[in-house]
């Protein structure tokens, strides 16, 4: 049977068992409320009980078919532990498959996964700060991992007269790469959470090289922790790139969403305002609903913002309402199609470490499709 007949059939069973739910008068599902799909442990089972044993803050979430994979721990303090990991779950039930330590990270020093994406092959790309874009590609029960692109380049301040790719940047900040999306035509765009800039790598990978760059997205110096460029995404029709600023160069009580056309060489002054959290509410990530609605994730409230296609702020989720766990400092989001449902990475970095989790929420939609998207039930 061909993937696309599996495919149509697997959608057509839980559609029929929707269908049998209501029959039987099973209790509606309600916006907002969810459960724990699985907690992420502070030590991963692989190792755990053994020195340096890394595991914990779990930041980027994605899905592929039938199985969640989740990136971390996203912290600092790494020198000296183990490797990063990328955890498998079953969407279905929650249970833990597999555990993938990342290849070749220098353990001496600091090493951190974040976000996470994958390709319309299934694909799934785990990004790395100290190795750069790792692709992790399943052979039925096991995975290989293979180098993408190379690790964020270290640009220099900008100053009159001074080098150039550099940084718009009031200080001279290291790299810190946070999360990526592709586009259709395959190119990947990174975000660098310390310089200011988004950055893209050509179809089939490479070196990251900069796209676009701008001092609004320069974070603030006086943030717990100083990051500017964030979450990214496409919206629907794949016109914008939409990017998250955690926090405002020159108000760190503030964050935004930006988005800027989505064109090989926009220039600095395309980028747009598309909404803005007061409060201390610090945005982390976004994703887009297939109805054009745009969920975000606020790490500083520990809810989730429902905006829009104008920008205006419909909704938050808090709790979420029936969960064991709390939202507690959520970043990255994916969609489970089948539940009409968010999965939220409950990443938890200043919060309650036994609040590690992906929760799962009602949000009565489907997704929108990853760009060339091969795989789920659309």
């Amino acid at each position: 049977m061909s993937k696309r007949l599996i495919q149509a059939a697997a959608c057509g069973f839980a559609l029929a068992v929707c269908v049998g739910d209501l029959a039987a008068g099973a209790k509606p599902r309600v916006f907002g409320d969810g459960g724990v799909l699985a907690t992420i442990p502070q030590e991963a089972s692989y190792c755990a009980g053994q020195p340096g044993c890394n595991g914990g803050y779990p930041e980027g979430v994605a899905v592929v078919d039938d199985r969640v994979y989740v990136a971390g721990p996203a912290t600092f303090g790494t020198i000296g532990k183990g490797p990063s990991v990328v955890t498998v779950i079953a969407k279905s039930t929650g249970r833990r498959l597999a555990e993938i330590p990342i290849q070749g990270e220098n353990t001496d020093y600091e090493h951190a996964l974040s976000g996470i994406t994958v390709d319309g092959n299934g694909n799934v790309y785990a990004l790395s700060t100290q190795l750069g874009v790792v692709r992790i590609e399943r052979h039925g029960q096991s995975y290989t991992q293979s180098s993408y692109a190379t690790a964020l380049p270290d640009l220099p301040a900008c100053v009159p007269g001074g080098a150039s790719p550099c940084s718009p940047t009031p200080l001279d900040l290291p790299p810190i790469s946070n999360e990526m999306t592709f586009d259709e035509r395959g190119y990947l765009y990174i975000t660098d959470s310390l310089q200011a800039t988004i950055f893209r790598v050509a179809p089939g990978g490479g070196a990251p090289e900069p796209w676009f760059q701008s001092p609004l997205l320069a974070g603030n110096l006086q943030a717990p922790l100083p990051f500017g460029a964030n979450g990214i995404k496409l919206n629907p029709e794949r016109t914008y790139v939409y990017v998250i600023e955690t926090f405002d160069p020159d108000d760190l009580t503030v964050g935004h969403v930006y988005r800027i056309p989505l064109v090989d060489a926009p220039a600095p002054a395309d980028i747009e305002l598309f909404a803005t959290f007061p409060g201390f509410a610090a945005p982390d990530s976004l994703v887009f609903g297939k109805s054009g609605r745009l969920y975000v994730s606020l790490a500083g409230s520990s809810q989730i913002a429902v905006l829009d296609e104008s920008g205006a702020e419909i909704t938050r989720i808090s709790g979420p309402g029936g969960s064991a766990i709390p939202l507690d400092g959520p970043a990255t989001m994916a969609f489970d199609d089948p539940s009409q449902s968010l999965l939220v990475a409950n990443h938890a970095i200043f919060g309650n470490p036994s609040d590690w989790s992906v929760l799962r929420i009602f949000v009565d939609e489907k997704g929108d499709p990853y760009p060339n998207a091969l795989h789920g039930c659309h």
